[in-house]
């Protein structure tokens, strides 16, 4: 009987001690993904329109991105044939984390799904070529310069803003190759052109602040933007361009005449910073608008009745005044701006880069007046409508195409093939 019982202890040992060599033999093999983290979406990080097959290593990372994260991205691209063709295939990448996704969505050159990829109605995004037509220095370019060289307009708006960031020049080659809206591919044919040093000075900083220390040398004085002519606005420190752009916008735009501060603030080639140091000498002499009256109309705009202002007119300097930063102010009018008007309260909350809580306060205080949000039927909706909203854009080829043969919207919703979520948020818009 002992015999027996030592045989089977024997035996249960050796069978342990094969289990644990074959666990630890086949465990080599498995790579170890346990250091990954996904990286925190980050205010700081600026997102223009990309191309995730265009983008290298340093974008990537530029994007928020570890090293690691790359890549994986990058390997993953390969496994697919070495070219993302939809966003749905992007998202599926487990290195691109929900919420990093969120971020991206809106800016990434892509068709929605693998399907509408492979559709033959499907009108594929057409890239710009890049065209220069001699040297020139970046630093004087504005958006409309950039956007006529072939960028969009939000990449040309986030080569401004790095340009701000490095304290409103270039300063170099080198500099403006680092910039994430600038790929390999791009800066290999503008760099010939760009009157610019080739290396960054070793007093980079220092050369930062003398540039600013320069724009700070405008003289002020007190006048009249109603009354004031080109060299009137370059004397504080706009380029031609610019001057020409705030005269057209008074006489065109607004008839004429700024008929309060806010008109001027509207001013798209007035920054923010801009408009605060003019505010103090500006005189808006009109019979209509005393400088009192504007004291009154800021007194009024300091105190607004939050409970009685509506979500579809409320101003950017109300946004701030209710505690929210000029980004997320921005981007909450931005949005607004592109959808024609919000028609539900939590769209407010799906804008990117704001301070959720705090418009989450906002949003249990105001009123959202809808009445005159534009609504259209997949039929009657304008072709320009359909191709820039945010809602419909992906989807606006399809629908312009389908209904030249089709009246009835359901059958066209079942040609189209969207997803339920993607469809109960364009039936927001319809009648």
């Amino acid at each position: 009987m002992k015999k027996d019982y030592y045989r089977k202890v024997a035996f249960m040992g050796m069978l342990l001690i094969i289990l644990l060599a074959f666990q630890k033999y086949t465990s080599k093999n498995k790579e170890d993904f346990s250091d990954i983290k996904f990286i925190e979406s980050s205010a700081s990080i600026e997102f223009s329109e990309f191309d995730p097959n265009d983008l290298d290593k340093k974008q990537w990372k530029n994007l928020g991105f570890s090293e690691r994260q790359v890549e994986t991205i990058l390997n993953y691209k390969n496994v697919v044939g070495g070219k993302f063709i939809s966003k749905e295939q992007f998202k599926k990448c487990f290195a691109v984390s929900p919420d990093k996704f969120s971020e991206l969505e809106s800016y990434i050159l892509l068709p929605e799904s693998n399907n509408e990829a492979k559709s033959g109605g499907f009108k594929n995004f057409d890239k710009k070529s890049i065209t220069i037509s001699g040297k020139f220095n970046p630093d004087s370019y504005e958006v409309s310069d950039w956007m006529k060289m072939g960028f969009s307009e939000r990449q040309a708006a986030a080569i401004l803003k790095y340009k701000g960031f490095l304290g409103g020049s270039f300063i170099s080659k080198e500099k403006f190759k680092e910039c994430f809206i600038i790929n390999e591919e791009n800066y290999t044919k503008l760099s010939p052109y760009l009157i610019l040093p080739e290396k960054t000075p070793t007093n980079f900083r220092s050369f930062a602040k003398n540039f600013n220390a320069e724009k700070s040398k405008v003289q002020y004085h007190s006048f009249d933007p109603n009354t004031l002519d080109m060299d009137g606005w370059k004397s504080f420190g706009f380029s031609d361009r610019q001057a020409q752009t705030i005269i057209n916008y008074r006489d065109r735009n607004l008839k004429g005449s700024f008929k309060n501060l806010e008109d001027i603030q509207k001013c798209f080639v007035i920054s923010a910073q801009k408009f605060e140091e003019l505010k103090p000498y500006i005189n808006l002499s009109q019979s209509t608008d005393s400088n009192n009256q504007f004291k009154k109309t800021e007194i009024k705009q300091e105190k607004t009745d939050f409970s009685k202002t509506d979500l579809n007119t409320i101003t950017f300097k109300q946004l701030l005044e209710f505690g929210l930063d000029e980004k997320s102010a921005g981007m909450i009018i931005g949005f607004r701006k592109k959808l024609g008007g919000f028609v539900n309260k939590e769209q407010i909350l799906t804008t990117y880069n704001i301070d959720k809580e705090l418009v989450q306060k906002l949003l249990s205080i105001a009123l959202l007046n809808t009445a005159n949000v534009p609504k259209y039927t997949l039929t009657d909706a304008p072709e320009e409508w359909l191709k820039s909203h945010p809602y419909f854009k992906y989807s606006a080829d399809k629908i312009i195409f389908y209904r030249i043969s089709e009246k009835d919207e359901r059958k066209i919703w079942k040609l189209l093939k969207v997803k339920p979520e993607y469809e109960a948020r364009m039936r927001l818009y319809l009648k």
